[in-house]
C-alpha cells in the first residue's frame, strides 16, 4: 500500500458521503421527472363530463372556514400528495351549490355530512344554499353512517335522510366547560393580576379562579340557550316534528334507548329524525332508481363537487363589484398571514378596496372572537374612513364575532348576523402575571435599584406593585369608555343603554339585533346583496374577495396539485401526508390568549372565550 494512499476511516467516510450525495441526487432528479410526468399527464388529461340527471356528490371532509389558514405551497402539497384538506373554504362550497342549483344537468346533491367541521352559523349559511337549492326543484339525499349534531344540523336541510342501520343521530345540546388554573397557578408560586370592567367578562377567569363565576354561567346559559333553540326550531320544522316532542325526546334519550334496546338507527327512524335505514349498497341502489346508473352500472351517475367546481372557468368580469374583506381568527398587531387579524395586514385590505374604483361596496366578513385592543381600533379606524369616503360598508358575522370582533365591526353602515352567531361581549380586561415566589422555590432572587418608583415595576419577577394596578385599572377604564362610547355613537343610542348590554356579556345574534347592536339577521349572501343595493348597484353587480394575491410559484403548484394525473403520481410515491383535523383545545385557547398579551405592556385585551363544546 503507497504511504500516500487514504487510511480505512477516510475511506469509509468517503464513500458514506458519496452514496448519500447519489442517494441526494437520485431522489431530486425522481420528484422532477414525477413533477415533468404528472404536468404532461394533466395537459392530456380530458376533463370529465357532466351527462343529463348527474347528481353532484357534497362530501366536504373537514373545518369548513372562511379563508384558508395555511399557506399555498402547504395545501399544495398535501393535496398533491394525497393528504385530505383539513380545510375547506365555505365560499368554495356556497358556490357550488349555487351553480349546481342553475345546472340543467344537475338533478339532485347527494349530501355525504358525517365529517364536517363547522360551526352553527356555517352550518346555517349552508343549509340556507341547500334549501335554495331546492327550491329551483332540485332535491337534496343524505347518505349518512352516524351523526352529531352539527352534521344533522346541516343533513335536516334535505328531501330525504338515508342512515346506515348500525348509525347514529346524537342530539345532545350545547356546553361551555372550562378548566380552572387558580390552584395548580398557586402551587406553582405564579400569581396573576386580572382587572377588567363589566361583571361578564369571563374570558380570564380562570387564571384567578377555580370555578365559573355565577354571573359567567348566567350569561352563558342565557346565550347558549337562545342558538340551542334557534338550532331545535329550526330542525323541527324542516322534519315536521312538534318542537315539544323533539325537546322532550332529546331530555329522554336515556329511557328512549333503553326503550329501543340500544338501536340508535331504529330510534332515530321512529322518531322522524331520518327517513330510511340503508347501508352505503342500499342507498347506492336507490339512488340508481331516482337517477341514471354510471357508465359501468355500478353506482349512480354523479360527480364530485370538487371536480365539478374545477370545472368552472372564471371569465373577466366588468360590472361593479362588491369586494368581501376576511377577518378570521385572533385580532393582533402587525402583518400576520391569513387565520389570524393582523392589524396592519388587514387595515392594507380595506384600504385597497377603498381605492378601487372597480369596488363599490365592501363587505367585512368578521370570524373573530377579539385580541389587542389597539389592533382592533386600527381596523375600526379603517372602516370608518371607507364609509367617510363614500362606499358603503355592511359587516357579515359568521360563527363568532364578539368583543374585539366587535369593536372592528361596530362603525359599518349596517351589521348583520345569523341568529346562530356568538357575539357581544362588550367589554375590556387586562392581565398582569408575576412569578416571585416560583422564583423564591428554585432558590432564584430578584434585587436591584431603579431610577424612579415605577422603574421595574413591570417586571415580572419582582412582587405586584400597587401603583401598576392602578395604571392598569386607569387604563383598562378608558379602554372601556372608548369602547361603549364608540358603540353608543355608531349604533346611535346612549352609553348608558349601550352599558346596560355590554359589561362583558355574550349574546347570541337574534337576542344581539333584539338588543341594538345587530341590525339585520341573514347570510352572507343576503348582506352582499344588502350593501349592492345600499350602492345603487341592483342586481347588476360581481363579487370579489380582497385577498392578499398568490405568487405565480403558489398558483401553479395549487393547479398541479389539483390534477387528478398528479395526485396520483404523489399517492404512488408512497408519501401520504394527512392533516389530523384536531379540535381547538383549552391549551390552544390559553396559548393564543398569552400570545395576544406579548408585547402588550398592559395587557389590555378585547378577547371573548366563547366557542362551544
Amino acid at each position: 500500500m503507497s504511504e500516500h494512499s487514504p487510511g480505512l476511516i477516510r475511506r469509509f467516510f468517503r464513500g458514506l458521503w458519496n452514496t448519500l450525495n447519489f442517494t441526494r441526487r437520485l431522489v431530486l432528479n425522481l420528484v422532477f421527472v414525477a413533477i415533468l410526468l404528472a404536468l404532461f399527464m394533466a395537459l392530456l388529461r380530458r376533463e370529465p363530463t357532466i351527462e343529463p340527471r348527474t347528481a353532484l356528490v357534497l362530501d366536504p371532509k373537514g373545518s369548513i372556514v372562511e379563508q384558508y389558514t395555511g399557506d399555498a405551497a402547504t395545501r399544495a402539497r398535501e393535496e398533491l400528495m394525497g393528504g385530505d384538506n383539513a380545510e375547506i373554504e365555505l365560499r368554495d362550497v356556497l358556490r357550488t351549490i349555487e351553480l349546481a342549483g342553475r345546472d340543467a344537468r344537475i338533478e339532485r346533491i347527494v349530501l355525504l355530512p358525517d365529517e364536517i367541521g363547522a360551526g352553527l352559523s356555517t352550518l346555517r349559511e349552508l343549509g340556507q344554499a341547500l334549501d335554495r337549492f331546492r327550491e329551483t326543484g332540485k332535491d337534496v339525499v343524505v347518505i349518512s353512517e352516524g351523526m352529531g349534531q352539527g352534521p344533522y344540523y346541516l343533513a335536516a336541510h334535505a328531501n330525504e335522510i338515508l342512515l346506515d342501520p348500525m348509525g347514529s343521530v346524537v342530539l345532545e345540546g350545547l356546553s361551555s366547560y372550562r378548566s380552572y388554573f387558580r390552584d395548580a397557578l398557586d402551587k406553582l408560586g405564579v400569581d396573576v393580576h386580572l382587572i377588567k370592567v363589566g361583571e361578564y367578562k369571563s374570558a380570564a377567569e380562570p387564571f384567578v379562579l377555580n370555578k365559573a363565576s355565577d354571573a359567567a354561567k348566567e350569561a352563558d346559559l342565557y346565550w347558549m340557550s337562545g342558538l340551542w333553540n334557534e338550532v331545535l326550531d329550526e330542525i323541527a320544522a324542516l322534519r315536521r316534528i312538534e318542537p315539544a316532542t323533539l325537546r322532550a325526546d332529546i331530555a329522554d334519550i336515556d329511557r328512549q334507548i333503553e326503550a329501543y334496546h340500544g338501536d340508535l338507527a331504529k330510534l332515530a327512524l321512529e322518531r322522524k329524525l331520518v327517513d330510511k335505514l340503508a347501508t352505503r349498497a342500499e342507498a347506492r341502489e336507490l339512488l340508481k332508481g331516482m337517477g341514471e346508473p354510471s357508465a359501468d352500472g355500478e353506482t349512480f351517475r354523479q360527480i364530485n363537487w370538487r371536480s365539478y367546481l374545477g370545472m368552472q372557468v372564471a371569465l373577466p368580469d366588468a360590472r361593479p363589484q362588491v369586494g368581501v374583506i376576511v377577518a378570521q381568527g385572533e385580532i393582533v398587531p402587525g402583518e400576520q398571514p391569513q387565520g389570524t387579524v393582523g392589524a396592519a395586514s388587514t387595515a392594507q385590505l380595506i384600504r385597497e378596496a377603498r381605492q378601487d374604483n372597480a369596488i363599490k361596496a365592501l363587505v367585512l366578513r368578521v370570524d373573530s372572537p377579539g385580541g389587542d385592543v389597539y389592533a382592533s381600533e386600527v381596523i375600526r379606524r379603517e372602516v370608518e374612513l371607507t364609509r367617510a369616503a363614500g362606499k358603503p360598508v355592511f359587516v357579515s358575522m359568521g360563527d363568532v364575532a364578539a368583543s374585539g370582533g366587535y369593536w372592528i365591526s361596530m362603525n359599518a353602515d349596517e351589521i348583520w348576523a345569523q341568529p346562530t352567531t356568538i357575539t357581544g361581549s362588550i367589554g375590556i380586561f387586562g392581565m398582569f402575571v408575576t412569578i416571585p415566589e416560583a422564583l423564591d422555590k428554585l432558590g432564584i432572587h430578584t434585587d436591584g435599584v431603579g431610577t424612579t418608583p415605577i422603574a421595574g415595576a413591570f417586571d415580572i419577577r419582582r412582587p405586584f406593585d400597587p401603583k401598576v394596578e392602578s395604571i392598569i385599572t386607569r387604563v383598562i377604564e378608558k379602554g372601556y369608555r372608548d369602547f361603549i362610547g364608540g358603540v353608543a355613537e355608531a349604533r346611535g343610542k346612549s352609553v348608558d343603554e349601550i352599558d346596560a348590554v355590554a359589561r362583558g356579556r355574550v349574546w347570541s345574534g337574534a337576542q344581539a339585533k333584539e338588543r341594538g347592536l345587530v341590525d339585520r339577521l341573514g347570510g352572507l349572501g343576503q348582506t352582499i346583496a344588502a350593501v349592492a343595493g345600499r350602492a345603487g348597484l341592483g342586481d347588476d353587480y360581481a363579487t370579489r374577495y380582497v385577498e392578499k394575491p398568490l405568487s405565480a410559484w403558489e398558483n401553479l403548484a395549487l393547479s398541479l396539485s389539483r390534477s387528478q394525473a398528479a395526485a396520483s403520481i404523489g399517492r404512488w410515491t408512497g408519501y401520504d401526508l394527512p392533516l389530523a383535523l384536531l379540535p381547538k383545545t383549552e391549551l390552544e385557547q390559553t396559548l393564543r390568549l398569552l400570545h395576544t398579551l406579548g408585547g402588550n405592556r398592559y395587557g389590555v385585551v378585547a378577547h371573548c372565550f366563547c366557542e362551544l363544546d
